[in-house]
């Protein structure tokens, strides 16, 4: 088919300098085709998205290749010229809508002036409208158009802004991230409206995403992207069922299975940076099958077959090199006695409006407990109770059989201790003005640890203990990646020696790679503390590795509660049913066993 969308060499670097950033990247989108992009935080993703529209973040500059959407080039051209010649060609989904909807307009008023600048009647407008907000399953009354931005739940934003990016008809429409944080119901309704739009309108898609089984749901065909370069492009079932580029098998072992517990394997290493020396493969100092030749001869892209791969060694590596680096069973482990944590009859409310209703709940002394549920289903609010940074509920929460005051204010140090929070958002939980020694420092400083010296050896201690380096403690966060971050934010919590780790989303918004460094952090120091995890998430493909129990929250209520394996492989309740049936899988669980790697 002749291509909607051609990328021909496209190089980006960093404004004044050689730094690349993106480096001789071509690729082409048929009429309709939804390509997807996976690959690390770093690896160049959003910058390809952003380029396909011709345009960088401040600080870049393109400096070479083409890129044509529907015959006309977007790149060389006066900003004035360019927008106009972007009105009605091209569109951006950004993966937060709330940044992108104006809080103080109406959702109708949106709409329309999206329609505004093609001579269309009112009527016209309005019909237009309806027929796009029912493809993407949103209402289109009168009522519904009349509300605002704030009024609509976080997946009905999400589809909204979809639908606005094909009102008028794109060639191409860029989505970067557009289902991080949503839970697997919400996620499909929203992939669903992706597809349905797309085929309806032959409309190009660009899905950047770090979740690559939403990819392999969604895709027609997959880039795989590192080091600002594409390794591997081609057929989505092909590539994702057998992998021919050592960086994505590595990809795809950490990627989790629904189906069966494992530990993880992450990727050695860290992601290769614009500034780091470009000579031979980008992905060689990482790669379990490096040789030497590897290091000082750059790969030039070939075809296999459907595939085009970037790799010198693509003709030597077979599926069995692969064999023994799979995932290996992850026992539970679990210590019976006096539950650690105990909630009863547990209510709460946000003004008159009760959330949680009558919630009962234990967590056994070094055991795993997976809380999950739609977005809405009083997941953190629950957490947040126990904790003590809600203050509007009533009922019991003990800690090893002692009842806990309402508020985190009027417990003791030593309650305080025990029970540490670790939120979803690590960005926003260390402060941007302090070192990581500083921010840790306070932490010892706060229970009780007042010599300087012993502080410091523990900081160095615990630092080691979650795999950052030690001359880490005089970086400041904005110097760290998610990852690293997230992992600062467990050291601070695990300096208190708590008995209890309440963990937040904390995987939520990282790549699969970072993710499983996250989850076998978290599964080694259970083991190795004895710690009590209470481990909230809406990925239900994590929770068969981490949790020894899972509870399914729905509506404010447990729906069900049991033993990992039996909840998900024989749910009682059509609710948790439903939930495990919208798993995004990598590939159809018929063909799991076909997997290469």
């Amino acid at each position: 088919m002749t291509p909607t969308v051609e990328i021909d060499g496209l190089r980006v670097i960093v404004a004044g300098t050689a730094n690349r950033v993106l480096d001789d990247v071509s690729l082409s989108l048929a009429e309709g085709e939804i390509l997807g992009i996976v690959g690390e935080s770093g690896s160049g993703k959003t910058t390809l998205s952003l380029s396909s529209l011709g345009h960088v973040r401040p600080g870049l500059q393109i400096v070479a290749g083409r890129v044509s959407v529907g015959g006309r080039s977007l790149l060389g051209r006066p900003a004035r010229e360019l927008r106009r010649e972007r009105s009605g060609l091209v569109a951006y989904v950004p993966q937060d809508p709330s940044s992108a909807l104006n809080p103080s307009r109406r959702l109708g008023s949106q709409l329309r002036e999206a329609l505004s600048y093609g001579g269309r009647s009112d009527e016209a407008v309005e019909t237009r409208i309806g027929q796009v907000l029912a493809q993407a399953s949103l209402d289109s009354s009168t009522e519904f158009l009349k509300r605002y931005p704030h009024q609509l739940s976080g997946g009905q934003r999400q589809r909204l802004m979809i639908a606005m990016a094909f009102l008028v008809q794109p060639a191409l429409i860029v989505m970067d991230e557009p289902t991080t944080g949503l839970d697997v119901s919400t996620q499909r309704h929203v992939l669903e409206s992706v597809r349905t739009l797309a085929k309806s309108y032959h409309t190009s898609v660009i899905y950047v995403s770090h979740d690559i089984s939403t990819v392999g749901v969604l895709a027609d065909r997959v880039a795989v992207m590192y080091g600002g370069q594409v390794l591997e492009v081609g057929i989505t079932a092909e590539l994702f069922g057998s992998p021919l580029h050592p960086y994505t098998r590595a990809l795809l072992r950490a990627v989790p299975s629904p189906e069966t517990a494992s530990t993880f394997l992450d990727i050695p290493g860290t992601i290769r940076r614009p500034t780091d020396a470009r000579t031979g493969c980008v992905f060689a100092p990482r790669c379990a099958f490096a040789e030497s030749r590897c290091a000082t001869m750059t790969p030039e892209p070939v075809l296999r077959g459907n595939r085009q791969v970037r790799c010198l060694l693509v003709d030597e590596l077979t599926p069995a090199d692969d064999s023994d680096r799979g995932a290996v069973p992850s026992p539970a482990v679990r210590s019976e006695g006096t539950p650690v944590l105990t909630i009863c009859d547990l209510r709460a409310a946000y003004g008159n409006k009760e959330v949680l209703h009558g919630v009962d709940l234990f967590l056994e002394p070094g055991s795993c407990l997976a809380l999950v549920g739609e977005s809405g289903s009083g997941k953190s609010t629950l957490a947040r109770c126990i904790v003590g940074l809600h203050k509007n509920w009533s009922g019991g929460v003990r800690l090893s059989g002692k009842a806990l005051a309402q508020q985190a204010r009027h417990r003791s140090l030593a309650e305080l201790q025990a029970v540490h929070y670790v939120f979803q958002n690590p960005y926003m939980s260390l402060h941007p003005r302090k070192t990581v020694g500083d921010t840790l420092d306070l932490t010892l400083r706060r229970f009780g640890v007042s010599g300087r010296a012993d502080r410091s050896r523990r900081i160095e201690s615990i630092l080691e203990e979650v795999a950052l380096p030690r001359g880490l403690s005089r970086s400041f966060p904005d110097r760290l990646s998610g990852g690293e971050k997230q992992r600062v934010a467990i050291a601070r919590a695990l300096l208190a020696e708590p008995d209890v780790l309440v963990c937040d989303e904390v995987t939520s918004s990282l790549d699969v790679s970072v993710q499983a460094t996250i989850v076998n952090l978290l599964i080694r120091l259970q083991r190795e503390r004895a710690l009590s995890l209470l481990f909230i998430t809406h990925n239900l493909a994590l929770v068969r590795s981490i949790s020894q129990e899972v509870a399914i929250l729905s509506d404010g209520r447990i729906v069900e509660w049991g033993a990992t394996d039996e909840v998900l492989s024989r749910p009682k309740s059509e609710y948790a049913a439903a939930l495990l049936r919208d798993i995004p899988r990598l590939v159809p669980t018929d063909q799991i066993a076909e997997v290469s790697i």
